[in-house]
């Protein structure tokens, strides 16, 4: 009976030993496919990532030329107003200057309305 226990005990090891073979592959496995779905999202986000930035910047190229244009007016405008004020500076300059030195020397001095009134 002793050999028939042992027997059975060897064959109950050989099956232990078969069964952590099976969970160890099946833990194997398991590992696998939990890297290879971590790696397929990874690769889902930087392909959706990289689409929404070519998205964004189609959609920045479309509006900030608008805004290019507005600024390219806006400048050439500016020069056209600042050069209109130097023209005028050219112009009239002398004269405005000659003006000012003859409100300078050529003083009238005149009474105060308050003070005419007082008399």
């Amino acid at each position: 009976m002793s050999a028939q226990n042992s027997a059975g005990i060897q064959t109950l090891l050989d099956a232990e030993r078969e069964a952590q073979k099976i969970v160890q592959q099946a833990r194997e496995y398991r590992t696998k496919r939990i890297r290879d779905a971590k790696a397929e999202a990874q690769k889902e986000i930087e392909e959706y990532r990289k689409q929404k930035e070519d998205e964004f910047k189609k959609f920045e190229a479309e509006h900030s030329s608008g805004y290019k244009k507005a600024e390219e007016d806006a400048n050439k405008e500016a020069e056209v107003k600042l050069q209109e004020i130097k023209d005028a500076g050219n112009d009239k300059g002398s004269k405005v200057v000659e003006d000012l030195i003859h409100a300078l020397i050529d003083v009238k001095p005149e009474a105060s309305e308050k003070i005419v009134v007082k008399a």
